[in-house]
């Protein structure tokens, strides 16, 4: 603690040997950064560009890999700088306006998943009504509120931390996360019940909504012609892939940092690079590589017809 400024700093402790491999944790992670940027952009811009990629389906993925360019974003610039310092340390405000964006994105990844679920749900089993739901008032709205309801939520439990004293200073990870409740005096019983609240809104309810969407097309598809289980397997298998790669990652958030374990460090420091490196990367290559019209457009852009 700094007594002169009245600051709390806390010392980040998730890397492992960070003087004996600086520099190749920097090029990692800055290739790694270079990398989302590029991908990520690159289809949101083909999708802003193009005409025929305005349709409900892309725009839903555009916003998608637009959340994974902010989540990097907001972690990539200090956890380069963490790499490059002599101490990772991070002020307690800081670090939980970190955590305020680390899960506000978070949770808007799962709704941005659930609405994209909606959409194939409405297209593929009640393909009559779909110009009418999937209206651009409509896609606004849902495109807002998963965007600002996780915000709301999460914020208030930013607040109610704002004001806790710690009594350790040391964060076993890279990046701020759940496990800085850990580094208080005192466990707060209603902020653990508020936060079991915030899980189940934005993280339990759109994955179990989702499961349901994704069963009724399975059986519209199944008693329907092969053509509709074409279009249903290539537009709804990229989603599925994503959720289910998400949900893998962020489990460990959810359950593995709330409870005292012995995993070596090396683990904890692996796992927390998957959710920063693996998923914002795996996003971009699977909408690119598994949807159609998306493939067609990066085709063209880096393997254009020669001009006879």
């Amino acid at each position: 603690m700094d007594n002169e400024l009245n600051i709390t700093y806390i010392t980040l402790d998730g890397f492992v040997e960070v003087n004996k491999y600086r520099y190749v944790y920097f090029v990692i992670m800055f290739t790694a950064y270079i990398l989302i940027l590029c991908t990520n952009s690159t289809i949101v811009c083909l999708i802003v560009i193009h005409r025929n990629l305005h349709e409900p389906m892309y725009v839903f993925i555009a916003a998608l890999l637009v959340n994974s360019l902010l989540f990097s974003t907001a972690l990539y610039p200090k956890i380069l700088t963490d790499v490059l310092s002599e101490k990772q340390i991070i002020s307690y405000s800081a670090c939980l306006f970190q955590c305020f964006i680390n899960y506000s994105l978070g949770g808007s990844e799962f709704l941005l998943l659930t609405v994209m679920s909606y959409d194939r749900y409405v297209s593929i089993c009640k393909p009559l009504q779909y110009p009418t739901i999937m209206r651009q008032t409509n896609i606004c709205i849902f495109l807002v509120l998963a965007w600002l309801l996780p915000v709301c939520q999460v914020a208030v439990t930013t607040v109610m931390n704002a004001d806790k004293k710690l009594c350790n200073f040391t964060l076993k990870g890279i990046i701020c996360n759940s496990t800085i409740f850990k580094l208080h005096c005192v466990s707060s019983g209603l902020l653990n019940i508020y936060g079991l609240v915030v899980l189940v809104n934005i993280v339990l309810l759109p994955v179990l909504f989702i499961l349901f969407t994704y069963t009724r097309i399975l059986i519209i598809s199944y008693r329907s012609s092969r053509e509709v289980r074409r279009k249903a397997a290539q537009t709804c298998l990229p989603h599925l892939l994503v959720l289910i790669n998400f949900s893998s990652l962020s489990s460990y958030d959810v359950l593995l940092a709330r409870i005292e374990s012995d995993f070596p460090k090396t683990v904890h420091l692996l796992i927390s690079l998957q959710v920063i490196l693996y998923h914002p990367l795996f996003n971009p290559i699977m909408y690119g590589l598994k949807m159609k019209e998306i493939y067609k457009q990066l085709k063209r852009l880096f393997c254009p017809v020669p001009m006879l």
